[in-house]
């Protein structure tokens, strides 16, 4: 048994004494008098009696020893701007948010709703808020009004902060606009809102209601502002993620569970060193940027890397420019982003191993990463490629292994590991987690190889949610089930686990054809599409059958080397290749070629909005021949005031 599995076990067999040396990676003002409180299930406490500060822990406590390193590089390649703010500075700018805070009316316990691009203002935001124990919620930047006014009225925040303007792919989106729609349609709207003026669009301002930051800043340029210690159960913040009905879930994180889960995946994880260089390529309103852009790298001493604007603007080597110019150690991003980048060919020749020499591990997140996409970044990046698997409501990953053994240099290496990655798994269940694969109807364990719903069993580990804002007898409902007496989490993901215990994702279970009452998961026939060296993305989805109740059909993106190919002929091997593996019932009834697939600015494809466009449509329908003309760029088939809504919307991690 390697180290890594002897931590692993170590962590379900006695957890307490497990997370009680993690806990040491974090500073606590009082230390905590147990480690786990399950007294009421499904809901346990982690560290009760502590008191902490996530604010302190990400930023004061490394003043001493790195108060000039840099702590955060904004880099926008919108405005051709980049800001660095070194530990010290940060501190300072931490400081001067939290005073105007405080001056704007804002304590403890309070919910601060930030509404930004990724600009420096959002990471300040976000840590003035921990600072004062205030609670944050963080909304991606260009949600339209009526999906920020649900937001506002469950949160019910005591102030709202947003920026004049930023982008989506090169276009200006007036953020002040959307949110001043936003608090008119809102029950529970504060009565004050803080601006980040960056000169973009002229905004109308509120009297009253509407103060500009830029102006609050400087009347607060001195202030010091101590940290507010937090019992460990306490929330930092509020982060909201679609559910199956559409009503979007306030997902609580508390504090001292949170820092230290975060700590230790990025010692255990991602085997980073203080000092390193991080880059996270997901923005601040989605899960990923919280705990990986922000927090993580800087519990751990790391410069964390974070870009407003595109993977392909200017070009699709930006990314790669960014890791050779800040040294990037690590990075995060997602497999969806990655195919992006294979079809422009990632970008040559910027990414040549040589001339990306500080580059230790890529990381993958948000979606399973297939096996012909891994191959490809490998082989062009010469770096391990590591997949992970989480949710918004984990915080951190629930399946993932560090990297093998990999060394840049004598000074520069990952420390070694005897587990195998195995390309389509991200591997084996984290620290904490007791997961099974269980059969949907009964609850029963699956044989190894057989298909069944991912659970975690007993207690989640520290740092997962501690229930939705608002809506306790909601979080036991959707997400809790009880099975021979013991408490069951589900994932709402089909998997299969092998005889060594890797796991296999393979789609949302609600992401579920049932053709002639057989069920199959969208993303095997993914999966199984991808292999084929013409495809570069495709998303399957089910659609209304007389006979067979429904049935799969494909949206394809070719690579452009394959465009110029027989269309029928390609999907005559496509079809073929999905009989030989999954049989007739999982046949897409139509393999459509596409241009492009609507998606989220961080990559995500949104299966919800293609579903929406071929619901009116019979199977007869999708046979007519002018469907293709219907269907050819889908991006162009909702107006743009649906698509600004609809495109935003993203499915947990």
């Amino acid at each position: 048994m390697s180290d890594y599995q002897t931590l692993l076990q170590q962590s379900t067999d006695n957890p307490n004494s497990f997370w009680r040396e993690q806990a040491r990676r974090i500073d606590w003002q009082r230390n905590f008098s147990s480690v786990l409180d399950d007294s009421d299930p499904p809901s346990p406490k982690w560290f009760c009696g502590g008191l902490t500060n996530l604010c302190h822990n990400a930023v004061d406590r490394h003043l001493r020893d790195r108060e000039d390193q840099p702590a955060l590089i904004f880099v926008s390649t919108e405005t051709n701007s980049e800001r660095t703010l070194t530990y010290r500075q940060l501190h300072r700018e931490v400081n001067i948010m939290a005073s105007v805070l405080l001056n704007m009316g804002v304590r403890q316990g309070d919910r601060v709703l930030i509404y930004l691009p990724m600009i420096a203002e959002a990471a300040i935001a976000m840590l003035a808020c921990a600072r004062i124990g205030a609670i944050h919620s963080v909304v991606f930047g260009g949600f339209a009004a009526a999906s920020l006014a649900v937001r506002i009225d469950d949160a019910q925040p005591a102030l709202v902060i947003c920026a004049d303007a930023g982008f989506q792919s090169g276009q200006l989106i007036n953020y002040k606009q959307l949110m001043d729609a936003a608090l008119d349609k809102a029950v529970h709207a504060p009565s004050r809102l803080l601006l980040i003026d960056r000169d973009l669009s002229p905004c109308d301002m509120k009297p009253e209601r509407d103060f500009r930051y830029d102006i609050e800043r400087v009347r607060e340029l001195d202030a010091e502002v101590p940290c507010t210690w937090l019992p460990s159960e306490a929330p930092s913040y509020i982060l909201y993620t679609s559910g199956t009905t559409g009503k979007p879930k306030g997902v609580q994180r508390d504090t001292g569970g949170h820092a230290v889960s975060l700590a230790t995946s990025m010692e255990l994880l991602f085997q980073a060193k203080p000092g390193n260089v991080m880059f996270t390529t997901s923005d601040l309103g989605w899960v990923v940027g919280h705990s990986y852009g922000l927090y993580g790298p800087l519990l751990a001493g790391m410069t964390s890397v974070l870009m407003e604007g595109s993977p392909v603007r200017p070009d699709p080597g930006i990314w790669w420019r960014l890791v050779k110019t800040y040294q990037v150690n690590l990075m995060l991003s997602s497999a969806t982003a990655m195919r992006l980048l294979k079809r422009h060919g990632f970008g040559q020749p910027d990414t040549e191993p040589t001339r990306l020499a500080s580059l230790r591990a890529l990381f993958l997140a948000g979606e399973p990463l297939d096996e012909a996409t891994a191959h490809s970044i490998e082989k062009a990046l010469g770096v391990p490629v590591v997949d992970h698997y989480w949710q918004t409501e984990t915080g951190s990953p629930m399946i993932g292994l560090p990297p093998t053994g990999h060394q840049r240099g004598a000074d520069d290496k990952l420390p070694v590991t005897a587990l195998p990655r195995r390309h389509g798994s991200p591997g084996l269940a984290a620290a904490g987690y007791r997961l099974a694969v269980v059969d949907e109807e009964t609850g029963i364990p699956c044989p190894m190889g057989k298909k069944g719903l991912l659970v975690a069993e007993g207690v989640l580990p520290p740092g997962c949610l501690t229930t939705l804002w608002g809506k306790d007898a909601d979080y036991r409902r959707i997400y809790w089930s009880l099975q021979d007496g013991a408490w069951r989490y589900s994932t709402f993901d089909w998997a299969v686990a092998d005889k060594d215990g890797y796991i296999y994702l393979l789609g949302r279970a609600d992401d579920v054809i049932n053709a002639a009452g057989k069920r199959i998961g969208t993303r095997e026939i993914e999966e199984i599409l991808l292999e084929d060296e013409a495809v570069a993305e495709v998303a399957v989805v089910g659609t209304s059958h007389i006979l067979r109740g429904q049935v799969p059909v494909a949206f394809v993106v070719l690579h452009r080397h394959a465009m110029q190919n027989d269309s029928k002929a390609v999907e005559r091997r496509l079809i073929d290749a999905v009989d030989n593996s999954l049989g007739t019932l999982a046949r897409p009834k139509r393999i459509l070629f596409v241009n492009s697939l609507p998606r989220t600015r961080s990559g995500k494809i949104l299966r919800r909005v293609i579903q929406d466009v071929i619901a009116a449509k019979s199977i007869q329908d999708l046979d007519a021949p002018d469907l293709q003309l219907i269907i050819t760029d889908l991006s162009s088939a909702f107006h743009a005031k649906e698509k600004q809504q609809l495109m935003l919307e993203e499915s947990s991690p």
